[in-house]
């Protein structure tokens, strides 16, 4: 066996076991809060911008 191929086993593990602990409603709790955080961020920022530029 290579060393490539070990790399790659190892990896395929690792991403395998890390699947495997998520569950769906993490994953989904997790996307509906980074929606959540990147419009605040953005609107954050477009308010500031207006008040800057006033």
């Amino acid at each position: 066996m290579k060393l490539n191929d070990i790399r790659i086993s190892a990896l395929g593990g690792t991403i395998c076991s890390i699947w495997a602990s998520f569950s769906f409603g993490d994953l989904l709790q997790t996307v509906i809060l980074a929606a959540i955080g990147t419009l605040v961020s953005f609107v954050t920022s477009r308010l500031l911008g207006r008040k800057k530029s006033k």
